[in-house]
């Protein structure tokens, strides 16, 4: 298991690409189909939560058909066994909305990429410090863009990931701020996981892949 694809490592692919997809539902959901459909729009890196039912026999699926064309993950991921559950579905990454040490811990001797969940300077530190691959800023919706931007003033180095409340309308600006990329989950899968068309979710994809390109950090 590596964190690396072609020489790429995951920090590179979030730079470049700047947008992580998250695909979170309470039933079943045609979690593959839409991954497919993500994939057709340009993104190129994935988050499935955990408790999304059936996330990581998508993520086993996912990683079986797409190999080094995709980065996928998983979200909400809160213990060291869904960590190694993660590992074991050949995901390359775990999300989680809080920083826990022995989650990144077990991520990084899993070969795994690490965005643990942090809002305050403090514990966007903490989380940088303990080994985090990024941290995921959240609940971005209630900090904004100028938020990241102050953050950064101080913590240059730490790359971050605001995620939660993510419009289209924001992901330049987050971008501008300096965010590496932003975690986009409802303003882009709309009804997708529901049985609305794929090919609504393609276009809102490719919209959201260009705006998060046009105004890389």
């Amino acid at each position: 298991m590596s964190t690396t694809y072609d020489g790429q490592s995951l920090g590179e692919a979030l730079r470049r690409h700047g947008l992580i997809a998250i695909l979170r539902a309470r039933a079943d959901a045609p979690l593959v189909d839409a991954v497919r459909a993500l994939a057709e729009g340009g993104v190129r890196l994935v988050e499935i939560t955990v408790p999304t039912p059936g996330s990581l026999a998508a993520v086993r699926a996912l990683a079986g058909e797409f190999g080094d064309r995709l980065w996928i993950g998983t979200g909400t991921v809160t213990t060291v066994d869904e960590v190694r559950a993660t590992a074991e579905a050949g995901g390359r990454f775990v999300v989680s909305p809080h920083t826990d040490p022995e989650v990144i811990g077990a991520a990084r001797e899993a070969g795994l990429g690490a965005f643990p969940g942090a809002m305050t300077p403090t514990e966007i530190l903490a989380a940088w410090r303990a080994g985090a691959t990024a941290v995921k800023l959240f609940p971005a919706t209630r900090l904004g863009p100028s938020y990241v931007a102050e953050v950064r003033a101080p913590l240059p180095d730490v790359p971050l990931v605001p995620t939660g409340g993510v419009m289209t309308a924001d992901v330049a600006a987050y971008r501008a701020a300096g965010a590496v990329a932003v975690g986009v989950g409802s303003p882009l899968l709309g009804d997708a996981l529901a049985g609305g068309p794929l090919g609504a979710l393609r276009e809102r994809a490719a919209e959201f892949v260009r705006l998060a390109g046009e105004d890389a950090a």
